[in-house]
């Protein structure tokens, strides 16, 4: 009856017809400019025949219909309001074209359907959903809002206060859930998912279901007198509020039009909801997430090409060292499958490395994420040792002792006598140079950073670091590994602090001086806490541990001595360091740790760090918030630019993700080049002259001033 490269539609017996979503090209469906098109002649198509029963819409892939495709965004969202109203006027023709069939229809879906690849199943009058199925509005993690009708058809389905869950909250929701709030009709083993799809749809075409007052409901105004629908407009405004806070205005503005459409009919809120979408593509949240989207399926694609290279994968690891962080390996290794040894010297550590495993599994099982039999036999697969028996099975080792070069530069070479021609050795450094580890490596072709951050089972990132010396092939496998670790690993080339700590050092001596100039630690932390940092600098230093930090100071410094030269030597954390003031780890840093009247860690103010900083603070200072940002964000800009110029990172998506995924930089702004490009360089520059007095770490290079000059940007 029709047959295009996205989709087909094909007679069915006994008068049905089915719609089948499946793409020639890809592994997905996707709702592309090109699809909706042949989904309107495919229904013009449909509409000529005659005695036509019932339409089922089924999808040839392993998933339905990703959604709408991100990378049409750009253009059309710098279009004009005319242009964009084209943009999405053709789902929302085709959508609405389904819902008036003369006949039933009802969509059987399968893996995910999620945005515009749910908004065509709720413009279906029946859903049949596979039990292994999740579906789900995700729209505002992208800065913007449902637009092919999804703000108008949900609420009406399954209630004001459910849709506003689903939409502002922008998750994916299982069969199960999505059952229980009335998304879908029925739930079956993917198995079966057709076969009862089909007999679903002859009982609506017999009238046993009937699917015209299912239409009504869809087109009508909400069933809802004016004081519940206040009630429910004003909680859900506060839930969002409370959660995203006013740094995401998409899923405020979800809930906005959500309650001006409810009392409307279907084409007036479909106007509503087209006109909030429209204002929200112009936004810079929408801009930095949706270019953050962009950014981390190239990084995935880098990843891949990485690892499509490797010619063995790996089957045993070692986490060498049972801290922190060598726990955090051991247990993530465990998670994903893999049998690991976890060897240290110390009983005590080991016993650490495994609790912290234990407690990570007991959280899982409680929130019913993982049966307890399964948390067992991730467990089992933990083998903590004093000793290096078997290690000589093991295919890579990642080295997480202690942050010092002389005690890795003794362990390293001691650990590849023991291990494998073949076997991978690699070292989770946060600052010091591969090459310079692998100084008395025997084979250090073998022999990478792969540097993960802390807590590791939750931060997404794994700096991959090539040494000079370091082989393609053993960048391939440990790319591979990571991403069978479920982390996104960035390939970085060899330099002290390599990306994220390097550029995270500037801001921390930024933050260090504002200090010692009479700014209050506290209101720094408030400041840059509410520009959208999840921990302002002072907390983070504890969180992260003062002595970790100090003891990196040397390398950086020495590293790069023209910027960080004698930064580090009056300052206000290694004042902390040198009181024996820890962080979190002995409860006293820059705040101090201990559990509130109900028994919960807290972190407290300690009047006695201000005094304790007065002898250092030459000056006070009168610092405005703005002048807070600019002291602790451009130094850290000004090196990540340095390090695109020199090579360390291959491109600003890859940086971007990296201090996203690594330090936690606000999402929606994107990424540093991604903020810089919003706020434009030559306000960037202006910014940093500002401070010139400060030193070379506010110095913007050379290449940064040509394009500001010039009016270029990094994403041009």
């Amino acid at each position: 009856m029709f047959q295009g490269n996205m989709l087909s539609l094909q007679p069915l017996k006994g008068g049905f017809v089915e719609l089948h979503f499946d793409a020639q090209k890809g592994s997905v469906n996707v709702f592309n400019q090109a699809t909706l098109k042949e989904l309107l002649e495919a229904l013009n198509a449909l509409q000529s025949q005659t005695d036509v029963k019932g339409l089922l819409l089924t999808s040839g892939k392993s998933v339905f219909v990703a959604g709408a495709d991100i990378t049409e965004f750009g253009d059309a969202f710098k279009a004009s309001e005319s242009e964009r109203r084209r943009f999405l006027g053709l789902a929302n023709d085709a959508f609405n074209t389904i819902e008036s069939l003369p006949f039933p229809t009802l969509v059987a879906i399968n893996g995910f359907a999620l945005g515009g690849g749910f908004e065509v199943c709720l413009a279906c009058d029946f859903r049949v959903m596979s039990s292994k199925a999740q579906v789900g509005l995700p729209e505002t993690t992208l800065g913007i809002m449902p637009g092919w009708g999804g703000t108008v058809r949900l609420p009406r389905l399954i209630g004001f206060d459910n849709a506003a869950e689903w939409i502002a909250g922008g998750k994916h929701k299982r069969a199960a859930d999505a059952l229980k709030d009335g998304a879908v009709d029925a739930v079956v083993e993917p198995e079966l998912l057709h076969d009862e799809a089909l007999k679903m749809l002859m009982r609506a075409a017999e009238g046993e279901l009937p699917y015209e007052s299912r239409r009504e409901q869809k087109q009508s105004p909400l069933k809802m007198n004016e004081i519940e629908l206040g009630m429910s407009v004003h909680t859900s405004r506060d839930a969002v509020l409370a959660k995203a806070g006013t740094n995401y205005p998409a899923p405020l503005a979800a809930i906005e039009v959500l309650a001006k459409a409810a009392e409307m009919s279907r084409d007036e809120a479909l106007e509503v909801e087209f006109q909030a979408f429209s204002d929200l593509t112009q936004t810079p949240q929408c801009r930095a997430l949706v270019g953050m989207f962009l950014n981390d399926q190239y990084i995935s694609g880098q990843a891949k090409q990485y690892a499509k290279k490797a010619t063995k994968t790996i089957g045993h690891a070692t986490a060498l060292g049972a801290g922190i962080m060598g726990g955090g390996i051991a247990y993530q290794n465990a998670v994903k499958g893999f049998p690991v040894m976890m060897k240290d010297i110390n009983l005590a550590s080991l016993d650490l490395g495994m609790n912290e495993a234990n407690k990570l599994l007991a959280k899982r099982v409680e929130r019913g994420q993982m049966k307890p039999l399964d948390a067992g036999t991730v467990l089992s697969r933990i083998m903590p040792t004093l000793s290096y028996d078997g290690i000589e099975n093991t295919d890579i080792v990642i080295e997480a002792v202690v942050e010092n070069v002389k005690v890795k530069s003794m362990v390293l070479p001691d650990v590849e006598s023991r291990l494998r021609e073949d076997a991978i050795l690699a070292s989770n450094t946060s600052t010091i140079s591969i090459d310079l580890l692998a100084g008395n490596l025997k084979r250090p072709e073998n022999f990478c950073g792969m540097h993960f951050f802390n807590p590791v089972h939750a931060m997404p990132l794994v700096e991959v670091i090539r040494g000079s010396k370091t082989s393609e092939e053993t960048l391939a496998v440990v790319v591979a590994h990571a991403q069978a670790m479920g982390k996104k690993p960035i390939v970085v080339n060899d330099c002290p602090g390599f990306l994220v700590n390097r550029v995270l050092f500037p801001a921390v001596f930024g933050f260090d001086m504002m200090i010692v100039n009479g700014a209050d630690f506290q209101r720094i932390d408030k400041v840059m806490e509410a520009w959208g940092w999840p921990m302002g600098p002072a907390y983070l230093m504890d969180v992260v541990g003062i002595d970790t930090a100090v003891h990196c100071f040397p390398t950086m410094v020495e590293g790069y001595p023209e910027r960080m030269g004698d930064l580090c030597q009056v300052s206000p954390t290694r004042m902390l360091f040198e009181n024996e003031r820890l962080g979190q780890k002995n409860g006293k840093g820059f705040y101090v740790y201990q559990k509130d009247n109900r028994g919960k860690p807290g972190k407290f103010v300690d009047e006695s760090v201000a005094e304790l900083f007065k002898p250092v603070i030459s000056a006070y200072h009168q610092l405005s918030d703005e002048d807070i940002v600019a002291r602790y964000m451009v130094p850290m800009c000004i090196e990540l630019a340095h390090c695109l110029e020199e090579g360390i990172v291959g491109s600003p998506a890859e940086a971007d993700m990296a201090v996203v995924y690594g330090l936690g930089f606000p999402a929606f702004r994107g990424g540093v080049f991604r903020w810089m490009d919003e706020l434009g360089l030559a306000r960037f520059c202006e910014m940093a002259d500002k401070f010139s007095s400060l030193g070379k770490l506010y110095e913007p290079t050379a290449r940064m001033r040509e394009m500001a000059a010039n009016g270029e940007s990094y994403y041009g």
